[in-house]
């Protein structure tokens, strides 16, 4: 047993020596809008690294307390949950956080990063990319945060367009920290990985049947798609 322990301690060591282009290699995938037990599960049989949870009643992704609580208790040791919120009242984000086990949170809104850093969790904070969004200037402002994810923009609405927005305008400085998110499918998530070679990408709705309800066949294609790119 000490033996078998002492090679995951090297094994370990070694992997954090390795230069970060290599130790990245392997695109993480969130899959997001997780409303039931089912999708989650089906999410984690296909190899997610983590399940979004909705607390924006805006959404039609939304869920509830008790709901997002069966999902956590469903995933498996090293699947991470990440709960989505948009410019919330701090007191529903503490009350959520006190009855859900989140690992993580995701800020969708306007959120300051003096609002971001008060929850005592690791965060990620999305940018929609309108035009004028200097990615560098953000990521300085943002470097408390674990990553920043990258959104499509569309007026008044604060996410899930479907859309795709132009990647080659991530600085290859910065694709290291970046969750790509943002009309990704199927068919075009390998060409984004291929392309930015961001640390992680971000599905919700090129995943589902309807809104809230996913695909498991769809779930399974979309990481799929991601692993050939990792291996080119």
């Amino acid at each position: 047993m000490a033996d078998s322990a002492a090679a995951d301690l090297i094994g370990f060591a070694f992997l954090f020596s390795l230069p970060a282009d290599i130790r990245l290699r392997r695109t993480r995938v969130k899959i997001c809008g997780i409303t039931n037990v089912d999708d989650a599960l089906a999410a984690v049989a296909a190899g997610a690294d983590a399940i979004g949870l909705v607390f924006y009643p805006g959404s039609a992704r939304a869920v509830t307390a008790p709901v997002a609580q069966a999902i956590c208790a469903a995933l498996p040791p090293f699947v991470t949950s990440v709960g989505l919120f948009v410019d919330a009242e701090a007191a529903l984000i503490r009350e959520i956080l006190r009855v859900v086990p989140l690992d993580l949170l995701q800020f969708h809104g306007a959120e300051s990063p003096e609002v971001c850093t008060q929850f005592e969790r690791p965060y990620i904070k999305a940018l929609r990319m309108r035009d004028d969004v200097e990615l560098v200037q953000e990521a300085q402002r943002f470097r408390s945060a674990s990553g920043l994810l990258l959104d499509t923009y569309r007026a008044g609405v604060a996410g899930g367009t479907g859309e795709v927005f132009d990647w080659q305008r991530i600085p290859p400085e910065l694709r290291a920290r970046i969750v790509l998110a943002g009309g990704l499918n199927p068919d075009n998530v390998g060409a984004a990985v291929a392309a930015i070679r961001p640390y992680a990408v971000d599905v919700s709705g090129g995943v589902e049947v309807a809104p809230g309800r996913k695909d498991a066949s769809k779930i399974e294609e979309f990481i799929a798609a991601v692993d050939r790119a990792d291996r080119q």
